[in-house]
């Protein structure tokens, strides 16, 4: 592998590095968020992107916990997602790629993001009881995006299976 290659995978896992860690913190910072508006509503707008559905709680808690669960669940796939990106660029030889393992990997990577995809898509589809939804848009303004990407990644993880019947074919054979 050349030289410039390894700096651009280094540079790829560095990036992803920093990718998983700020999806941890917003991960983590919902959570908390949840569970102040919860038990201590009015400290919400002081919390992490001041996401206060605490008219939603009062209105409906029915209605509070399947958005908050909408939220947490896309927020926790998406962190799963760059866990699968670590680890298969951590073991990943790019000497011989292909493997079961990163065959494996690349078909979580698609499983997941038509995950998110999907469960974003439903949740911009399911009714907020009169909630006004700006705020929340930015959970899942891009399902169209993730399920696309999904199904890409998910075709890269075919061939990448054919790839290594075919390596594997040829190695019986010499």
């Amino acid at each position: 592998m050349s030289q410039t290659n390894n700096i651009v995978f280094t540079a790829l896992k560095i990036i992803s590095w920093i990718i998983f860690a700020g999806l941890c913190i917003e991960a983590g910072g919902l959570i908390v968020n949840f569970i102040f508006s919860i038990y201590k509503p009015e400290l919400v707008k002081n919390l992490y992107q001041k996401l206060d559905l605490s008219a939603l709680y009062k209105d409906s808690r029915w209605a509070f916990f399947r958005v908050y669960s909408f939220i947490l669940t896309i927020a926790i796939l998406k962190v799963h997602l760059f866990y699968i990106v670590i680890r298969l660029m951590h073991k990943m030889d790019l000497e011989k790629p292909f493997s079961t393992f990163v065959a494996r990997q690349i078909t979580l990577l698609s499983y997941y993001t038509i995950s998110i995809g999907l469960v974003s898509y439903i949740a911009k589809q399911s009714p907020h009881s009169g909630l006004i939804t700006d705020n929340l848009n930015q959970f899942w303004e891009d399902s169209q995006a993730f399920i696309l990407m999904g199904a890409v990644i998910y075709i890269i993880a075919t061939i990448f299976k054919k790839g290594l019947e075919l390596q594997a074919e040829n190695d019986l054979t010499v």
